[in-house]
């Protein structure tokens, strides 16, 4: 579980084949529902930060999915202010 008190995000992106690919990265509330896309876009495999301005959502737990071609994950983050 990540908290985001810090609201910065960090991921790898374990690509099973070398090569940049699409990079999807979403947060969705606790229903499921869509809150924001913080990355569509091709990126070579490798670390990133993603900056993440979450000073309009309330407290409460997260999740963001991040997809390529090769590698799905979904993870759980709370958010206290």
């Amino acid at each position: 579980m990540k908290n985001i008190q810090s609201r910065s995000l960090t991921r790898s992106l374990p690509l099973a084949r070398a090569g940049p690919g699409l990079v999807t990265l979403k947060v969705y509330d606790i229903l499921g529902r869509e809150i924001q896309t913080l990355v569509n876009e091709s990126k070579p495999p490798g670390n990133y930060e993603i900056e993440y301005n979450a000073d309009d959502l309330p407290s409460g737990v997260y999740f963001y999915r991040i997809q390529t071609e090769y590698f799905n994950a979904t993870k759980k983050m709370v958010l206290l202010r």
